[in-house]
């Protein structure tokens, strides 16, 4: 029985020249960054070159990127240290972020007495504009936090344009960005961002592995104590290993980008036509002319009590697909995010997140519709 795999928003196969790339430094250069003799110089290199690697590919400055174990951690990192040394005073964020930013915000907001304001939603799930202007027109310092790409969705926010209407309130603008790096181009020169995360087991990379971008003058506190690695900002030995995997991943990302794209692109068609031949009356959950294009949420027309054993059913057929987030796996609470988008009733309703990759094939495809017409 042939595996499929339709899950990539919660993580992704790592590309043959990453493992490579992480095997070769494991069995070559497994000295200590920090050490002073050539062993440990040789490995600083790679985890120098990685960071000049990443900042080079969203244009940045390497100095901007600092290495975490995982977009959990920087999105934490950002948002209570906004608060402590930043002097923010309100967090505006949505109802639909990441779960490593909805609750750190709630629980920012409780250690601190800070004001956390949810900016609103339009009908199809994407963040209302129009409402920030008028939140941020309260005069507090403000971290505004809102996901690029949403991860159950794959609704988009307008990074540009949120990112001009926070610096015209002068409110600092965190976006998590798990979701689009390296699946689409980032400049962060142009782009008026003060905080992005990443990880890398979502573009292809090691797990364990992310980076944060913090604008350069942008003054934090470490979010671990101990020896100088990464300026300061995160003691601990680097593993080496994995961000030298990661820049790999990223840079593969990037160079491959266009012809994965359009790969990805064909794929999403074709499900969705084959959709329209086999499930008429499908929803597509967060349906705007902007969602990306490797993620689709779909609310498909079967009876109520099918939906508790879909998961289960197709993975007994060899088809790995998801609910939601993977971070909500054996939760029986409804998506967050669909809660939040679609009427009590529609919650109720099956719905699938199927995300795709540079992997999957249109045979993948097939073998979803006819495990779902099975049911």
């Amino acid at each position: 029985m042939k595996k499929v795999y339709l899950d990539n928003a919660s993580t992704t196969a790592l590309r043959y020249e990453v493992i490579q790339e992480v095997t070769h430094i494991l069995t070559e250069n497994y000295g200590n960054p920090s050490s002073t003799h050539a062993i440990g110089r040789s490995a600083k290199v790679i985890v120098e070159t990685s960071r000049k690697t990443i900042a080079g590919l969203i244009n940045a400055e390497a100095r901007e990127i600092i290495f975490t174990s995982c977009g959990t951690e920087a999105n934490n990192w950002i948002v209570f240290s906004a608060v402590k040394d930043l002097g923010v005073k309100r967090i505006i964020s949505s109802k639909i972020e990441h779960h490593s930013v909805l609750n750190a915000v709630e629980e920012a907001g409780k250690q601190y007495e800070i004001k956390v304001d949810y900016v609103n939603l339009l009908q199809d799930g994407s963040v209302d504009l129009t409402h920030l202007v008028q939140l941020l027109s309260e005069d507090l310092p403000t971290l505004v936090s809102l996901i690029h790409v949403n991860n159950e969705t794959g609704t988009v926010l307008d990074l540009e344009r949120t990112g001009r209407i926070c610096k015209q309130y002068g409110a600092y603008f965190h976006s998590d960005t798990v979701q689009s790096m390296g699946k689409t181009a980032l400049n962060l020169r142009e782009l008026p961002v003060d905080f992005m995360v990443a990880s890398a087991h979502k573009f292809h990379g090691p797990k364990g592995v992310g980076f944060a971008f913090v604008r350069k003058n942008t003054i934090l506190k470490p979010m671990i104590y101990g020896g100088e690695q990464e300026k300061g900002f995160r003691a601990g030995t680097e593993a080496v290993h994995q961000i030298g995997g990661m820049a790999k991943a990223l840079e593969l990302s990037y160079a491959n980008l266009e012809n994965d794209k359009t790969h990805i692109s064909d794929l999403k068609s074709y499900f969705i036509t084959q959709l329209d031949k086999c499930f008429p009356g499908y929803k597509i959950n967060g349906q705007n002319e902007n969602l990306f294009y490797n993620i689709i949420n779909v609310m498909l027309p079967l009876s109520n009590d099918k939906t508790s054993m879909i998961l289960f059913h197709l993975d007994m057929q060899g088809i790995a697909v998801s609910r939601g987030s993977a971070c909500q796996s054996g939760s029986v609470k409804p998506s967050h995010v669909l809660k939040e988008i679609l009427s009590d009733e529609d919650v109720k309703k099956p719905s699938l997140r199927i995300s795709f990759s540079h992997f999957n094939t249109k045979e993948d495809i097939d073998l979803l519709i006819a495990a779902l017409k099975t049911l």
